[in-house]
């Protein structure tokens, strides 16, 4: 198999990455065979995985307007993944010139190609690290240079959450990150769940496999344990929704049924 001049020589391009897979359902360039085959394989359970990402990535968007219009600047998007068009600097910087973001995700084809997305840009920068270990993050180069953990940041953790399973504890983490921040930093969230889906539990539970296989689990987790998640925080209007449904900038009744998979929302730390 030839390795891609963007391909990083540590990486082993013959296992198959969710970093890559989601790049490859949003029409990306930076995917391999062999994410394409297994993407391919959780369609084949769920056809609609394309336009749920798709729906991940408007309600990213919005989430990041949202924030900047609170006169948020700071951003530390965690399990960011490969940079695509419309990315949180992009949005953050185009509405607040200076704004700061920190990318942070544990995939060194994420990391290398966010490296050179931001070659140039001082008020940008990505993390090599994992949500699991959120000392590491806080205690990076980056963030130290870029964020004031004394103001507000928004924290983003979308759809990274459902590839941490109970046993890594994501709640200690979450906890880490909530403590770290100051009193009016956003929390920005999506997760997948089994509500929502327009195909069986069954079915759903085909691509589920999948993720399994390659070793990285999809946890699907129900609306109530994604509620858990926003502890110490005030959920700001309209609540923990399916992605459509938060701040629509057009008709939620227009969108594909498959943008209604899962959940997502902002909280306000008190």
């Amino acid at each position: 198999m030839e390795r891609p001049a963007w391909a990083p020589r540590s990486i082993d391009i013959s296992v198959p990455s969710v970093s890559r897979m989601y790049d490859y359902y949003l029409g990306g360039s930076h995917n391999f065979e062999v994410d394409r085959e297994a993407a391919r394989s959780a369609m084949e359970f769920i056809p609609g995985l394309p336009k749920i990402m798709q729906a991940n990535r408007a309600f990213l968007r919005r989430a990041v307007r949202f924030a900047t219009d609170q006169g948020l600047t700071q951003f530390l998007d965690i399990g960011s993944g490969i940079p695509t068009y419309g990315n949180v600097h992009e949005i953050a910087q185009s509405a607040v010139p200076g704004a700061r973001v920190v990318y942070v995700d544990h995939d060194p084809v994420a990391v290398a190609h966010s490296d050179a997305v931001l070659a140039g840009n001082p008020d940008a920068e990505v993390v090599a690290a994992d949500l699991r270990k959120p000392q590491e993050i806080l205690a990076s180069s980056q963030v130290e240079r870029l964020l004031d953990l004394e103001r507000p940041v928004a924290l983003l953790l979308v759809a990274v959450l459902h590839f941490v399973e109970d046993s890594d504890d994501p709640h200690t983490a979450l906890a880490e990150l909530h403590a770290a921040l100051a009193p009016g930093s956003l929390l920005i969230l999506t997760h997948a769940a089994f509500e929502g889906i327009p195909v069986t539990p069954e079915r759903a539970e085909g691509a589920v496999g999948v993720y399994k296989d390659i070793r990285s689990p999809l946890i699907m987790r129900s609306r109530d344990e994604i509620a858990r998640f926003f502890e110490g925080y005030d959920m700001v209007e309209p609540g923990l929704v399916p992605m459509p449904e938060w701040r629509p900038e057009s008709a939620p009744e227009d969108e594909d049924a498959y943008a209604f998979s899962g959940f997502a929302g902002v909280g306000r730390k008190r």
